[in-house]
């Protein structure tokens, strides 16, 4: 199991379209169990309700959670996505 914490630096947070990249991504580890913590409650990454029902913000810290054959990978890749802000420009906010 490998675990990791990260912060959102995206303006809007995991709104609709972070957060489709961000359960597409975790999808494509279809042997990897892959959760998100945010103050103490675990959610599976791979559904987008879950993961827009965090209601997660810009400073936000999500721990991100991953078991199985590919979890570094995906661990790894989840965290690049936000810490690229997920691709959104500085004008994303707006």
């Amino acid at each position: 199991m490998v675990k990791m914490d990260i912060t959102l630096t995206n303006a809007t947070g995991l709104h609709a379209r972070p957060a489709a990249q961000f359960v597409h991504a975790a999808n494509r580890y279809k042997d990897t169990i892959v959760k998100v913590s945010k103050n103490g409650k675990e959610i599976d990454a791979k559904s987008i309700i879950s993961i827009m029902g965090l209601g997660a913000t810009q400073g936000t810290v999500l721990t991100l959670i991953a078991d199985g054959p590919d979890e570094t990978e995906v661990i790894r890749v989840l965290a690049d996505l936000v810490e690229n802000g997920f691709g959104e420009g500085a004008e994303a906010g707006c």
